[in-house]
């Protein structure tokens, strides 16, 4: 039942797979509730979201995963070039996308994002009144956090390195010459932006066709400004974050502090995996268990989120707050 769609994000196509529920368990009066995904830093939806669209497809709720533009199946140039200001409005076009769908309830959508998307669902959720949750999965919610984790883990060698290719392909794009590219994922003392390792072999697991492990290195340049955890006190919905307290990507205690902000909204759980980890195998399976409880336990609820503005969260979230880590 997957179909393949395009819409337009200030005049460019993108490309999305859209998933329609296989049981009308969750279908209401105005429709069916939908969730509305894209990948993290570099990915495209091809890569470890199918899973994730089909099981909510297979709970009752709509998926509709797509390609930021210059990714993947998507138009628009430069190719690959990581921007968060666009990626954050190519998901309110996914959003106005989604809500225009046949069957498809526009007061029930839900955010999802996995890493740098992680941190995008939340400053978008922040700025649409209309979201009724967000689900953030090993987020990247804080560049400066971010950075510091990479000198801690690595030293601060490996941040000059970094530097020194975002300089290099900056100095490239104001001569108008081909970007310098490095790769997203890597083993440990390359120049990737991600070096972990096993890091390609595990990637090379769950990587479709359309990914291309390679970004303009100006990218480096642009972490530290990515900030998402300053919109996570302006959310009025609730919020699912999942972090991997061995994430040596997206740092744990800048996700738990993301939560807190979230306050009363926001349920914490935690696993003992690293970045790439929930994309297969056991622990996507938990952490996908785990986002469709949440989800369900939200579109159930007799009353939307969003009608509770201001006031003490729903009960359909009764676990907000807490840590609750999880084992396979």
């Amino acid at each position: 039942m997957r179909q393949e769609l395009t819409f337009t994000s200030h005049g460019v196509s993108c490309a999305a797979t859209y998933v329609p529920a296989t049981t009308p368990a969750l279908a209401g009066p105005a429709g069916r509730p939908c969730v509305v995904m894209a990948h993290g830093f570099g990915g495209t939806r091809d890569s470890g979201l199918p899973a994730y669209a089909g099981a909510f497809a297979d709970a009752g709720i709509d998926a509709f995963a797509f390609d930021y533009r210059g990714f993947g199946d998507s138009e628009g140039l430069p190719r690959q070039d990581v921007s968060v200001r666009r990626q954050r409005q190519d998901y309110h076009a996914a959003l106005a996308a989604a809500r225009r769908l046949p069957g498809v309830d526009p007061d029930r959508i839900v955010l999802w994002g996995t890493s740098y998307a992680g941190g995008h669902v939340i400053a978008v959720a922040a700025q649409d009144a209309g979201i009724a949750a967000v689900i953030s999965l090993t987020p990247a919610t804080d560049g400066l956090a971010t950075l510091v984790h990479v000198v801690r883990r690595a030293g601060f060698g490996r941040l000059c390195r970094l530097a020194g290719h975002g300089v290099r392909d900056a100095a490239r794009a104001l001569r108008g010459r081909a970007p310098h590219h490095v790769p997203v994922v890597g083993e440990p003392g390359s120049p990737a932006m991600m070096s972990l390792p096993d890091a390609l072999e595990i990637g090379a697991s769950f990587a479709g066709p359309t990914f291309r492990n390679e970004v303009p290195a100006r990218a480096a340049l642009k972490v530290g400004l990515n900030r998402p955890t300053v919109f996570a006190g302006r959310l009025a919905c609730p919020i699912l974050v999942q972090v991997g307290t061995n994430d040596r990507v997206a740092p744990a205690g800048a996700a738990r502090r993301t939560a807190r902000k979230a306050g009363p909204w926001a349920q914490l759980r935690e696993y003992p995996v690293d970045h790439l980890d929930v994309y297969a195998g056991p622990w996507q399976q938990r952490a996908l268990a785990d986002q469709v409880d949440f989800a369900l336990s939200v579109l159930t609820c007799p009353r939307s989120p969003r009608h509770h503005r201001g006031r003490t969260p729903p009960g359909s979230a009764p676990e907000a707050g807490p840590t609750a880590p999880v084992h396979p």
